[in-house]
């Protein structure tokens, strides 16, 4: 107890005596009196003591409210005595050198940089200076100056800032001196004025004379003068100087001999500022040059590879390997254009945009790469992007700081004319369905009773919810906000073409007086606790019985061990290509070997005599609607700029889903820069690279190889995407994809076939001109994969596949015509490896699990076939054509009424509007498998999907993009205006509603 009780004391006895003290120095400042040199001398002792040895001293001076470090530096620049200055500045390198960068930001902020400048400017007048006082000053600059983002401009300003230069060039053997000195003239540097300014008075040549081969004396020196090289060499005027004297054969040679010695790796630090300096050099063309001329890529890439066993050393690894890369010349894209293989001729070329440039480009341009250099200008543009910027900012309105709740609300007045709205009447058949003729569930007339509920909204619980055990929580989904105006409003504001045809049973008063009396529109009824707990169990696969058999018209048996000669075609086939066979040609189908899976003869009898039957689709219980044959007669009809005349294995066969959850890849680490060091390899050991074109679509004479060992590509087939390949080594192939067609990007699709493959061999794959700057590959996505030979073995499955799966930057330039004017942008690469496990397979890979145009079609096409229509309305119309001649399907899905009763068929026909629509984008083919789901469970007779089809009419567009479907493309299609003419007609045709209803339904894939 008494020893707490006397460190309390001494606690406090040591804070009131450096109050007292900071109290008697601050006085002595304001009296000035003659003489009193000797009192701040000792009062300035007594407080370095302090600071020295008390931690505590030193947080009180800088605390909040104190005015100790104000007094110090008050003293500062008002003493002439050179003691009390040496005993201020080590006071304030005590101060800053402990707690982190804040103290030396409370010593910025009180105009410390200010005074020890000027102090630096006084001191150097004198002859010779003060070594003492200069290694102090230099010391302290150093250790604020980076809380300083102006330092560099005020000793310009006061003219401080050839002072530190000065004193390295007058004491090179000087090392105390000449290295706090070296860490301002870095900090200095970071101001690219500064680091001019001082190149032309000879700082980058004064480098090279402190820094110099492997020696183990001076090396925090070397390291220092390393670093401030590594920052003056940032201004491309000092790197072309370095340049023009030879000093990159320089670094390299240095570089070597820290390699070669520093067998521990002691020195790991000086090897990477040499590093730094060459890699400042590379970031200008010359430097480039004349790293290539000195060897520069062979050196790094052995030393590199020397210091992969050793983990400490990655910095060292990853530095040289972004020189390598920044170094490594720009090739080009081996193509004759950037533009689509293929060619779309419009009836009318738009006057501006993307398409009106491609179009107006000379014939005679190279749209391929820009000839000028890609990084010269770098620094520059940046600078003036951030310029830009700042300029932005200051004009910023803060507009979404508060959203006007009003503009969420539908707007309850028609948007457009009457008159306007009837050119859609068209698409709207439905609501002058009378019924008369159909065969209804009930059939004689009922009395139409409201339901209580109707005012109440449908709660569809989410994905995110599938798993919740209360009920309360299915509340959760997503509500679907109606508006409920009275049936006779409602009625008066309708247009002429939607009203309801008057017969004489229309006519009865009670009828009328009935109306009346009705003030809810029956537009929707409530799900029960138990419709959506049942709605959470949906599943739209059944993987017990996909194991069993697959599809309706393709059935693939467990027992069918034999090979694929074993199921080869009885009858000749006289369409084959030399990877795949020609499905069909014209209005003939021709199977190759490989297609025929001997359907017995007993399925093909049981599914004719049963499709005669009404078939009722369970949900539960589905099976995949996929048809082969079925399949074959939509290809028929489908339209593709290429004329294609091969369908894909996987798209005629079908596939059964995974029993599982995809797992993410574990990459390994390192593959990434494995992979660009064995990129970096193609340039310096050329003699290994084959370099031959195995498959190229803007050369049509190009000969398929016959050798065994070559891979065999194709890609004509709907959606199918791969322009060019090209075999780098004897298992390497870099690919190459097409662009949109009237486009001269967007390159993220592929779907391709192999063919050729030996087992037990690693084939690697290089997707070279992708153009995203990241993608999905680096965090465990892999490609997909479908083998025939596992088809007819009865596992049609799509895989996820591939080992050492990464994304990067890739050597080939882009040019400025295909990044939109931007110059220097490069293409980025997808690699993956591929070990296959059967001999001759033929293989399809592709982006996501592929679906096609005709299979939409085939889908719709089964849904048709097998609904109920006492129970389903179920009508597939035409949107419009596309350019190319292919339909739009738009499809309208809802409950049939129960009754050819007036009040059933007004119930139906004041149903809100559900707008579904899908695949906008051509490339994310997961949209159409969503939608595939949607359309299977809004056609099931679960509780759920019946309560919905009797409370909406879902219009749905499954496939928004057909053309940029068919021919394989990623984002664009022929024209853009086609997409936004289908968003209008939606978009107009909801006004009928007033607004439309989107409903978020629960799928399970």
């Amino acid at each position: 107890m008494n020893k707490a009780k006397t460190s309390s004391e001494k606690s406090v006895s040591t804070s009131s005596r450096t109050m007292s003290l900071l109290s008697q120095l601050e006085k002595i400042n304001v009296d000035s009196v003659l003489g009193e040199a000797d009192n701040a001398r000792y009062v300035t002792s007594k407080i370095l003591h302090l600071v020295q040895s008390q931690e505590k001293t030193r947080k009180e001076m800088t605390s909040k409210g104190s005015t100790g470090i104000e007094v110090i530096l008050s003293t500062l620049e008002n003493t002439k005595d050179p003691q009390t200055i040496l005993n201020i500045l080590n006071i304030l390198i005590e101060v800053v050198s402990v707690g982190g960068g804040r103290r030396a930001s409370v010593l910025v902020t009180k105009g410390g940089t200010q005074i020890l400048l000027q102090l630096l400017l006084t001191a150097s007048k004198d002859c010779p200076p003060n070594e003492e006082l200069m290694v102090l000053l230099h010391t302290l600059l150093a250790k604020i100056g980076p809380k300083d983002k102006k330092i560099g401009m005020k000793a310009r300003i006061n003219g401080a800032l050839n002072i530190s230069l000065n004193l390295v060039k007058q004491n090179l053997q000087n090392h105390r001196l000449i290295l706090p000195c070296l860490q301002v003239l870095r900090v200095y540097s970071t101001n690219s004025v500064n680091a001019v300014s001082l190149g032309k008075n000879g700082v980058v040549e004064l480098m090279f004379k402190i820094i110099g081969p492997f020696s183990k004396k001076n090396t925090s020196l070397m390291k220092v003068a390393l670093d401030t090289l590594a920052a003056l060499l940032k201004s491309k005027t000092n790197a072309r100087r370095a340049v023009d004297r030879g000093y990159v054969q320089v670094l390299l040679t240095i570089y070597i001999d820290w390699h070669r010695h520093d067998s521990r790796h002691r020195y790991m630090l000086i090897r990477k500022g040499v590093l730094q300096c060459i890699k400042s050099i590379t970031n200008i063309k010359l430097g480039r040059k004349a790293f290539i001329d000195a060897n520069g890529m062979k050196i790094l890439y052995n030393t590199s590879q020397e210091c992969l066993a050793v983990r400490t050393l990655d910095p060292l690894v990853n530095t040289s390997s972004l020189i390598m890369r920044k170094c490594f010349p720009k090739n080009r894209l081996p193509l004759p254009t950037i533009k689509s293989a293929f060619h779309f001729q419009l009836p009318i070329i738009p006057s501006s945009g993307p398409v009106a440039q491609l179009y107006n480009l000379p014939p005679d341009v190279d749209d391929v790469v820009d000839e000028s250099d890609d990084n010269d200008d770098a620094e520059t543009e940046s600078e003036i992007e951030t310029e830009n910027d700042d300029d932005k900012d200051q004009h910023f309105k803060n507009d979404d700081i508060e959203t006007d709740i009003n503009k969420l609300k539908p707007r309850q007045e028609l948007g457009r004319p009457i008159e306007e709205l009837k050119m859609y009447e068209q698409f709207f058949p439905e609501l002058s369905e009378n019924f008369q003729e159909c065969d209804l569930v009930s059939k004689e007339p009922k009395p139409f009773v409201p339901d209580t509920n109707l005012g109440g909204p449908i709660v569809v619980p989410t994905a995110g919810e599938e798993h919740s055990a209360e009920a309360n929580q299915a509340t959760k989904g997503v509500a679907l906000k109606e508006s409920h105006p009275l049936l006779t409003e409602e009625y008066n504001r309708r247009p002429a073409f939607l009203e309801l045809p008057k017969n004489d049973s229309i006519k009865d008063s009670s009828l009328h007086q009935q109306n009346d009396e009705r003030n809810v529109l029956p537009s929707c009824q409530c799900l029960t606790q138990e419709i959506v707990k049942g709605l959470d169990r949906i599943s739209l696969q059944n993987s017990a019985k996909n194991d069993q058999y697959y599809g309706t018209g393709c059935v693939i048996k467990k027992e069918s061990k034999a090979s694929l000669t074993t199921l080869a075609c009885s009858k000749p086939c006289e369409h084959t290509s030399p990877c795949g066979s020609s499905l069909f040609e014209g209005s003939s189908v021709q199977l190759g070997k490989l297609c025929c899976t001997g359907v017995d003869s007993e399925e093909e009898d049981s599914r004719s005599s049963s499709s005669g039957e009404q078939v009722v689709l369970e949900v539960s219980d589905v099976s995949p609607v996929h048809d082969c044959d079925l399949y074959i007669e939509m290809v028929k009809t489908t339209k593709s700029i290429p004329e294609y005349s091969e369908v894909a294995y996987p798209d005629y066969f079908g596939h059964i889903p995974p029993p599982f959850k995809e797992p993410i890849l574990e990459r390994p680490y390192g593959v990434q820069r494995t992979k660009i060091s064995q990129d970096i390899e193609r340039l310096i050991h050329q003699n290994d690279i084959i370099d031959r074109v195995v498959y190229d679509l803007d050369n049509l004479s190009c000969s398929v190889p016959e050798e065994a060992d070559v891979l065999k590509f194709n890609s004509k087939f709907e959606s199918g995407n791969l322009r060019k390949v090209i075999q780098i080594r004897k298992n390497e192939y870099d690919l190459i994809l097409n662009s949109d067609i009237n486009s001269n990007h967007y390159h993220q699709w592929f779907y391709f076939e192999v063919s050729g493959m030996k087992t037990g061999i690693g084939y690697r794959f290089n997707i070279i001109n992708c153009e995203k700057s990241n993608s999905q590959f680096n965090y465990g996505m892999q490609p997909l994969m479908y083998s025939v030979q596992e088809a007819l073995n009865s596992r049609p499955c799509w895989t996820r596949v591939g080992t050492d799966i990464c994304y990067y930057k890739n050597h080939f330039s882009r040019s400025s015509i295909a990044a939109g004017g931007q110059k220097g942008k490069s293409y980025y690469t997808i690699t993956f490896t591929v070990t296959f496990q059967h001999k001759d397979d033929v293989c399809y890979f592709a982006y996501h699990y592929p679906y096609t145009y005709s299979t939409l079609k085939m889908h719709l096409q089964k849904l048709e076939s097998m609904h109920n229509p006492q129970q389903i309305y179920f009508r597939q119309d035409v949107l419009c054509e596309t350019l190319a001649g292919n339909s739009c399907p738009l499809i309208t899905i809802t409950a049939m009424p129960e009754s050819n009763y007036y009040e059933h068929i007004c119930q139906f026909r004041n149903r809100p509007y559900v707008f579904l629509s899908a695949r906008v984008h051509p490339g994310e083919t997961n949209a159409s498998w969503v939608m595939k789901g949607t359309l299977e469970y809004l056609m099931s007779n679960n509780p759920s999907a019946q309560c919905l089809r009797e409370s909406y009419i879902f219009k749905i567009i499954p496939m928004l993009n057909p053309d940029g479907v068919i021919n394989g493309k990623s984002t664009v299609i022929i024209m853009v205006t086609l997409v936004k003419r289908m968003y209008l007609c939606m978009a107009a045709a909801s006004k009928r509603q007033c607004g439309t209803q989107m409903l978020m339904l629960p799928l399970v894939m």
